[in-house]
């Protein structure tokens, strides 16, 4: 028995490095714990390891209106601030200061945990706050939901939604985020 146990950790080894996206070009993406997977590849990732998590970090309002992962559970990185800032013609985020906090409620720091955000940025920075935190098989989905933006501005360009991967609005209690007011 011993001997089945080194030999499964270097097939699970394995089949996540071959899976591995390269570190991103953008500085705003990478991350502590250099662990990269574009969509299609989280996608075999969780097919393959039945005990990984998609965490979707988007904001709740993103990931009720513009859809989410199907399976995938909201802890969002920041929250929306419900405030215009008219110089920056935005509603900025905020920090969501509860977030590693909701995380250790919920996955233990040896998980393998898969972060998705609408692009790649904020799961990157919500990697790095978890690897701080002491997890340490954590990994940051490079296009995110969305994908990349083309010249006209739309997100039309790989991330889950364009790849054809499964999601939908659906909500399941087991998944949405209920954090500061729902608890």
């Amino acid at each position: 028995m011993k001997k089945l146990i080194p030999a499964f950790l270097l097939i699970v080894f394995a089949a996540t490095s071959a899976l591995a996206a390269q570190t991103p070009a953008n500085p705003a993406k990478r991350t502590e714990a250099g662990k990269y997977v574009t969509a299609v590849e989280a996608d075999a990732m969780l097919k393959q390891e039945p005990s990984a998590h998609l965490l979707d970090v988007r904001t709740p309002e993103e990931y009720v209106f513009l859809g989410h992962a199907l399976g995938a559970t909201n802890i969002p990185f920041k929250l929306w601030s419900g405030k215009f800032d008219a110089a920056k013609s935005a509603f900025p985020l905020s920090a969501n200061t509860e977030f590693v906090q909701e995380v250790e409620g919920k996955f233990s720091k040896q998980s393998l945990l898969v972060l998705m955000c609408r692009s790649g940025d904020r799961s990157a920075a919500a990697v790095n706050a978890l690897v701080k935190a002491g997890y340490t098989n954590v990994w940051t989905v490079i296009d995110g939901f969305e994908g990349d933006a083309g010249p006209d501005g739309k997100r039309g360009k790989n991330g889950w939604r364009n790849s054809g991967l499964p999601w939908g609005y659906a909500l399941d209690a087991e998944h949405v985020y209920e954090g500061r007011t729902g608890r």
